[in-house]
Formats: structure tokens, sequence, C-alpha cells
């Protein structure tokens, strides 16, 4: 008896569970909730870009693609040629995304001012709007693109977030798929082009 009582209060249980991870998911709240675990979790530190580890490295990048900006103007990929180019794919419905988007705001603002460095931050959401609305009220530093026109070879990835940077030989010399906490020392000089202490 006490094993039949024992099995229905489990089965109550994850119920209990399934319902609130459902109320979670079709509120719309999962998302965000999920995006500031993993953004804490990022803070933490345990969870680091890994600059050694470069799957498409000395790769030439392509130039061709173009974008729309959150004014509507039309960006060329053209245009960034001969730069550092940091480089993130992302998309509001994603957790991970969202995670490591504070982390890549203060890396920004850390790093905007240096010559010949540009950030282009790639929204993937079918309404731009969403991405556009969620950068205003999250007051992040950099600004961001559509990828109205779609991406070219270079940018195709398996998953999102994805993360590359271009040197200004054109050559991809960072590539990552995933979540990490940029905003680290170390992938600052790497992405300023100082040598390491």
């Amino acid at each position: 008896m006490a094993n039949k009582t024992d099995w229905r209060k489990e089965i109550k249980s994850w119920g209990l569970i399934l319902a609130f991870i459902a109320f979670l998911y079709f509120t719309g709240l999962i998302t965000p909730i999920m995006g500031g675990v993993q953004s804490i979790l990022l803070s933490t530190g345990l969870i680091k870009p890994k600059i050694t580890m470069v799957d498409k490295e000395n790769l030439d990048f392509d130039y061709k693609g173009r974008f729309s900006n959150m004014a509507g103007a039309a960006i060329e990929l053209e245009e960034y040629r001969g730069k550092t180019v940091f480089i993130n794919l992302w998309a509001t419905w994603c957790p991970p995304c969202r995670a490591e988007m504070p982390h890549i705001s203060e890396l920004y603002k850390k790093v905007k001012d240096t010559e010949n460095l540009e950030f282009l931050m790639i929204a993937l959401d079918n309404d731009f709007q969403k991405s556009i609305k969620l950068h205003e009220d999250k007051g992040w530093s950099f600004p961001i693109v559509h990828a109205s026109h779609g991406l070219n070879n270079s940018l195709q990835s398996n998953s999102i977030p994805t993360t590359l940077v271009i040197n200004p030989q054109g050559k991809i010399i960072f590539y990552q798929e995933g979540m990490s906490n940029f905003d680290t020392k170390e992938f600052r000089d790497f992405l300023t082009g100082k040598e390491p202490n």
C-alpha cells in the first residue's frame, strides 16, 4: 500500500513540475528566466572563451553580404574589410544568447574606442522589431543589425549563439558555437591585439 501511495505522490509531483514549466513556456517567461540563470553562471567565470580552440582557424572570411541596421538602412559586409570584427549571431528566443549579451555589452563598453575594431551583432529573429525592443529594454551598449538578406557561408552555423573574430587580413581567428563570458582581460587583450602580460 505504501508503494502505491509513493507512486501517486511521485506522479503528482512531476505533474506539478511539468505544469509549472508549461506555464513558463506558454507565458514566454522561460526564455528570460533561463537567460538570467545562464548569465549568472557566466558571471562566475566558469565559462570562458577558449581562445586557442578555433574550428575554422585561418579560413578566409567571405565579405559578401548585407544587413539592415536599427534605422532600416542597408549595411554592406564589405565595409568591415581591413578591420578586426567581433561578430555574434543571436536571437531573442535563445536563452544562451540572452545570457551572454550583458557580458558582450560590458566588453563593448571597454573596447569600443579601439581603433579599427568593429562589433557586428547579427539578430536572427524573423521580426527585427522584437530584437530592437529587447535591445532597448535591456539597455545594451552595442548596435545591432538584422540578417534580413540572409547569411553567407562564413556565417552559417549549426547553433546559436555563435561568435567569430575576423582579423584585418580577412582571416577567421576565433570561432565558437555556444555562450561565453567574453568580458575577460584575456579576451579583451586578444581582441585589441595587446600582448599578454
